[in-house]
Order: structure tokens, then sequence, then C-alpha cells
């Protein structure tokens, strides 16, 4: 007879092998500005330009634990700056999954999709969002969505884009949140403290 309770915790941990492999495997040095990738292995953000930082990487881990990413999924990576965030989801979901990434500034938006050529993950693009709107609707929605950005509130916007069963993680003023869909009910759960650029 199978435990359900071990089974559970057995799941978790692999999800937890699969964020610390995609870690190792993407490193964060080839996603930074050449003036910043000496301190690649420090465990803070570092300025990537445009106002906009390169997440410290235990709280990447944190947030993409908490999405528990399926293979197969269908991401959004909102706030994909240098793209490290959008190619560590793209490992996640597996070629049979994809990954857009969005980020507002151009300039940013351009340089993370190079840095995101550089791997072979063709299921994953990073474009440029469009101004004055919250992600980027799609026909059944999106299984997973990371916001890498503070936002004042929930963006209903986002969670309206969400399928039936979707998960989304995002920072909202100081704390982060998981916010999970089950069917038209909303479950939110706070998750911690941590500090973000803001939601433009």
């Amino acid at each position: 007879m199978t435990d359900p309770d071990r089974t559970a915790d057995r799941a978790e941990t692999d999800r937890d092998d699969d964020v610390a492999a995609a870690m190792a495997e993407l490193d964060r040095r080839a996603f930074l500005p050449p003036e910043q990738r000496a301190r690649a292995g420090e465990d803070r953000p570092l300025p990537i330009g445009h106002g906009q930082t390169n997440s410290q990487p235990s709280t990447v881990a944190a947030m993409l634990r908490l999405l528990q990413v399926p293979i197969g999924a269908r991401a959004l990576d909102i706030g994909a700056g240098s793209g490290w965030t959008t190619a560590l989801l793209a490992r996640l979901v597996g070629p049979t999954g994809s990954v857009l990434g969005l980020e507002l500034e151009p300039e940013l938006a351009e340089q993370g999709a190079r840095n995101l050529a550089t791997w072979p993950v063709p299921w994953a693009s990073l474009e440029v969002a469009t101004r004055g709107a919250l992600g980027r609707p799609v026909d059944g929605g999106y299984d997973r969505i990371l916001v890498s950005a503070t936002a004042q509130s929930l963006p209903e916007e986002l969670v309206a884009q969400l399928t039936p069963e979707g998960r989304m993680v995002l920072p909202i003023r100081t704390t982060l949140w998981l916010v999970q869909r089950h069917g038209t009910e909303l479950e939110r759960s706070p998750q911690g403290s941590y500090l973000f650029v803001p939601l433009r």
C-alpha cells in the first residue's frame, strides 16, 4: 500500500533536486554583464542595467520550488531581465513545455534574448513586454507564472491568465506570495519577506 504522505514528500524532493540541477547547469555568470561576472557566486542581487537586477540565487531557488514547475508546462516569466529565470524555467518544463519571458526595457530584453539563445532551449523565448499591460494572454492560459518584480496588490490581470489549476509566485509589496487557482477558487499564502524592483 502506498503512503500518500511519503509519495508527496518524494515528489517535493524531486522538484527540489530539479531546481538545484537547473541552477547548477545554467551558470548565472553567463547572464550577467561582464563587469558583474566575477560576483556571480555571491548570494545577492546584482545590477544588470536600466535599474534592474539579476535576483539573489537563494531567492530564485525558493520561488521556483514554490512554483512546482512540472515537465510539459506552459510558463510565463514576468520581469525576465537578463534571461536567467526564463532559462531556468525552460530547463524545468523541458522540450515538451514552453516558456515566454517578458521584459519591459527593450535593450535589456534584447540582451536577455541573446543570453537565452546561447543555451539549447528553443522552446523558450524572451520578448519585450507591452507597456501598460501585464503578461500576454494565450488560449488555455499558463500553468505557471513567475513574477520577479513587486506589485502593490494582486494583479487580477495575471490571475486571469492562469489555467484553472495554475500556480503563480510573486512579490506583493514586501511579501512573497504563492497564488493557486482551484477552478474558480483562489488560494493565497504568504511565503516570507523579500525585496524586488517595482513591477511597472
